[in-house]
């Protein structure tokens, strides 16, 4: 779940770092972004929203999560692999149709319009 702060507050256990503005992703739509070495999937869901993932698609190895095709499961918002459509939950990484699978999910905040992601 995606974090609104108006000024950074730093844990002290966290590690956050500056990806984009907010205003830079569009609305149902996925960006991959290298962070820390780390290639990271972004998915803006609402206004206020976004979801940070592993671009690796578990299942594949590939490095294609970003354009997987967004979704819901109920009230669980959801991404499909783009290769072989396993579904995941964007908030806890579990894959809905392979239970084995899990894809690694970050926590994200919203600092002075800036998407951060913890990694």
């Amino acid at each position: 779940m995606t974090v609104i702060l108006d000024r950074a507050e730093d844990l002290a256990t966290a590690t956050w770092h500056s990806v984009c503005p907010l205003d830079e992703l569009e609305l149902a739509w996925g960006e991959a972004a290298l962070i820390e070495g780390r290639q990271v999937a972004l998915f803006r869901t609402a206004p206020d929203q976004v979801f940070a993932v592993a671009q690796q698609d578990p299942a594949t190895l590939a490095n294609v999560m970003a354009r997987g095709i967004i979704g819901s499961r109920g009230s669980r918002p959801t991404i499909a692999s783009p290769l072989h459509k396993e579904v995941y939950d964007l908030e806890t990484g579990e894959c809905f149709t392979h239970p084995e699978l899990k894809l690694a999910t970050y926590a994200t905040r919203i600092v002075d319009g800036y998407i951060e992601v913890e990694l």
